[in-house]
């Protein structure tokens, strides 16, 4: 090839030969081009993940119950991944709006989304949601239970579930229940407790947790069913009624504090529960690595120590799998999605 390209360079001091050493040159440097090209591709392909900062798209604002879960499970599972997890908040919507941005990211393993039941509840509140929860995602595992407590203003009169139970009954017609918004897991409580005494209250919908606990503790409203992620304070400042938890054991972080079900509210339970996605094609190697580094995260000293002063109790190790989460999301839809329909509240 060498004598070749010399002797068309020789003999093209000649007009006839012009054309073919122009031909050549191109020939040669469309070859240089591909072959810069292709080469990053190849790089790029062959870089091991993770190569960048990973986000986690939070449904909520900061400083709420999701996102503070949020930011200890992304700060421990940057240790085992060698790269960042940085929290996004991506807010609205009654907590739609990330999970539709999650759903149509790339999916290289670099978004994930960490959401509450809402996962299971929204095809039910919304009729027109562009996700769909059980189809578009990849499943890595879930993370951690979060009990719920029963508040009542602080001059509410009854002063224990029993009596409680009674004084609703006698008075629905007055009492005020707040949550905090269609799709919120305080709403979705507040109407299991509903149904659980076949009462219809007076329901005031507020714009986030804080607005509502504000309310009850200003006296505005009467009831409030909220996770101890932000319940815990008011309770040990003595600002609200405690009236019990929903789960049916008693809790490490209240351990004085009566089940519901003690209380006569017989197979009330209700947990706020957290899962981890990514979107629906992210490679098997990638979920795989995510469980991985999920599952060491929830072994992190620091992990364990924030959660437990939240309230919160990791899952067992067989929930903390993707297989985990979908057989529970698919168990709580079926749970909570013939419940919300029958209410016939929607949320758009």
């Amino acid at each position: 090839m060498p004598a070749c390209i010399a002797a068309c360079i020789a003999r093209a001091r000649t007009d006839s030969f012009r054309p073919a050493l122009r031909g050549l040159a191109a020939a040669v440097a469309l070859t240089a081009a591909l072959t810069v090209a292709v080469a990053p591709g190849k790089a790029r392909a062959a870089d091991p993940y993770p190569s960048k900062p990973i986000a986690l798209v939070v449904p909520f604002s900061a400083g709420g119950p999701t996102d503070v879960v949020a930011r200890s499970l992304g700060a421990a599972m940057s240790k085992h991944l060698g790269q960042s997890v940085v929290v996004e908040n991506k807010t609205g919507a009654g907590g739609t709006i990330a999970p539709a941005y999650v759903a149509r990211a790339d999916p290289d393993g670099y978004t994930l989304l960490i959401h509450h039941n809402g996962m299971a509840t929204a095809p039910a509140l919304y009729r027109k949601l562009s996700y769909a929860p059980l189809k578009d995602f990849e499943y890595i595992g879930q993370v951690a239970d979060v009990p719920m407590t029963l508040l009542g203003k602080k001059d509410l009169p009854p002063n224990n579930t029993a009596e409680l139970i009674d004084y609703v009954r006698k008075n629905e017609a007055k009492l005020n229940l707040a949550n905090a918004g269609l799709g919120a897991v305080s709403q979705l409580c507040g109407l299991l407790f509903e149904q659980a005494l076949q009462v219809k209250l007076n329901v005031i919908p507020f714009q986030g947790t804080a607005p509502a606990m504000t309310a009850l503790l200003g006296g505005q409203v009467d009831l409030l069913c909220d996770q101890t992620t932000a319940t815990l304070p008011q309770i040990a400042g003595n600002k609200v009624k405690l009236y019990g938890v929903t789960t049916p054991q008693r809790i490490r972080a209240l351990p004085d504090a009566p089940t519901l079900q003690e209380g006569g509210l017989k197979g009330f339970e209700m947990k706020v529960w957290h899962g981890v996605y990514a979107p629906k094609g992210t490679p098997a190697p990638v979920v795989a690595r995510l469980t991985a580094a999920l599952q060491a995260a929830l072994k992190d000293p620091a992990v364990v120590r924030k959660l437990d002063e939240l309230g919160a109790e990791i899952v067992p190790p067989a929930k903390q799998t993707p297989e985990g989460l979908q057989s529970w999301l698919k168990a709580e839809s079926d749970k909570w999605q013939p419940m919300l329909r029958k209410a016939g509240t929607f949320a758009d």
